[in-house]
């Protein structure tokens, strides 16, 4: 399996407007084991994303997904930048 988790910052006070974006009508992707935004306590702006996917491959393509790509769009100007980015290995454990 192929894992993601990453901190992104919000513009400063838009973290609940893209937290709504990231979470509105998310749609199926194959691959796509667990997706999971939660909020930083300690960071007024940021979200974290765990993401599980069958594979690298399964991640990659789902970025050029229409629904997706919607997504980002919407999101993009709320975006202050990502300050965390780890590649993981998921091994197993609830929903993956």
């Amino acid at each position: 399996m192929y894992g993601l988790i990453g901190r992104m910052i919000a513009a400063p006070g838009k973290r609940e407007e893209l937290l709504g974006i990231l979470l509105a009508e998310i749609a199926p992707m194959p691959g796509c084991r667990s997706y999971v935004v939660a909020r930083d306590p300690s960071h007024a702006d940021a979200l974290w994303i765990t993401e599980a996917w069958t594979d690298k491959e399964s991640h990659a393509a789902s970025l050029a997904l229409p629904s997706v790509q919607a997504t980002i769009a919407r999101a993009q100007p709320l975006i202050a930048g990502f300050d965390n980015r780890h590649e993981t290995e998921p091994l197993g454990g609830i929903g993956v």
